[in-house]
């Protein structure tokens, strides 16, 4: 059986990689995760702040839309509650290219499109095989148009990619009004894959103390539909390669990624739930339903299931919406 896919112009071994985590923040975290299976190991991410905090551009940053509300500068953390350094993130980076046998790719947290471009060159100097791309932000400006935001992806793109050698992925947000001509810009602007789909962690009010405070949560499986529904509108359109995050906790969300269509499945939430082994466990399910269908490679599976393949595309589209919604059955209907 060939379970080797091919992900932004790296072969891996399989499909599953383990993505940014808390897991590969030190140089035995990152061996347990080669160790447990994963195909390739993306770093915990670097952040923007971490190497431009003193930048003008960050401060304004920082600032925007906070004069009324001074209170939000305490949600922002200080520099110095980070727990790692650009320099400490170099230095593990060269040494976990020197330790493990798979891929590293690095991953760099960013929103503007200043301070890190310097980084990325860096970053593969100290040998990451691939490099990361997570645009995070929530725009408070009302005034910033969607052209505005989507621009700066493409600018953020075309700097690394004009910096590097190695591949850039990007890690998206499905919050674009047209994603599928947004996938197709980015593809168009040199990405070598789209990371499908970043999650937005909002913050929530503690009504007893009054405060806003943070709030993170484990995927769950039931968040995989956004990411399948994209993956296979997009499967075969794109140069890219396509990977799928978000939502896998078995082996059933890595079999559906990729009969929509992603060359690659990343995981983090499984693997911090049930340790960093658990890779094999997903992988030994996918090879146990890939035996019992008798097929005898990944690239037979990849997007046999995507919009593209399927008999009733409109199951993908509108069509799909409508047959959901009468389906539904309550007993107090």
């Amino acid at each position: 059986m060939d379970l080797t896919t091919n992900y932004m112009g790296l072969t891996l071994q399989h499909p599953i990689i383990a993505s940014a985590s808390p897991l590969s923040g030190t140089l035995d975290g990152i061996k347990r995760l080669e160790d447990g299976g994963s195909a390739a190991v993306v770093m915990f991410s670097l952040f923007e702040e971490q190497i431009r905090h003193e930048n003008d551009a960050f401060s304004h940053l920082m600032e925007s839309g906070t004069q009324s509300f001074a209170e939000s500068l305490s949600y922002f953390p200080d520099v110095d509650e980070y727990q790692v350094g650009p320099e400490s993130y170099l230095e593990l980076l060269h040494d976990a290219s020197e330790a493990i046998d798979v891929p590293i790719i690095a991953s760099l947290n960013c929103v503007t499109g200043d301070g890190w471009i310097d980084y990325a060159k860096q970053m593969q100097q100290a040998g990451a095989d691939g490099l990361e791309l997570n645009i995070y932000s929530v725009e408070p400006d009302l005034d910033a148009t969607s052209d505005e935001l989507e621009q700066r992806y493409i600018d953020i793109l075309k700097a690394v990619k004009s910096t590097v050698s190695i591949p850039v992925a990007l890690k998206l947000s499905p919050f674009f009004s047209a994603m599928g001509n947004m996938a197709k810009r980015l593809d168009e602007a040199g990405a070598d894959a789209l990371v499908l789909f970043n999650r937005f962690y909002q913050p929530d009010i503690d009504i007893q103390d009054l405060e806003v405070k943070p709030s993170l949560g484990l995927s769950s499986a039931g968040e995989i539909r956004l990411p399948l529904l994209w993956i296979a509108i997009l499967h075969g359109k794109l140069n890219a390669s396509l990977a799928a995050t978000r939502g896998v906790e078995n082996p059933d969300e890595v079999i559906k990624y990729l009969l929509a269509g992603a060359d690659a499945v990343m995981t983090t939430s499984s693997l911090l739930r049930h340790g960093p082994a658990y890779t094999n466990t997903l992988l030994e399910g996918l090879k146990a339903w890939m035996e019992a269908r008798r097929f005898s490679s990944v690239k037979q599976v990849r997007g046999s299931m995507s919009r593209a393949k399927v008999a009733n595309p409109a199951a993908f589209e509108r069509a799909n919406y409508i047959r959901v919604l009468e389906s539904y059955q309550s007993a107090y209907i």
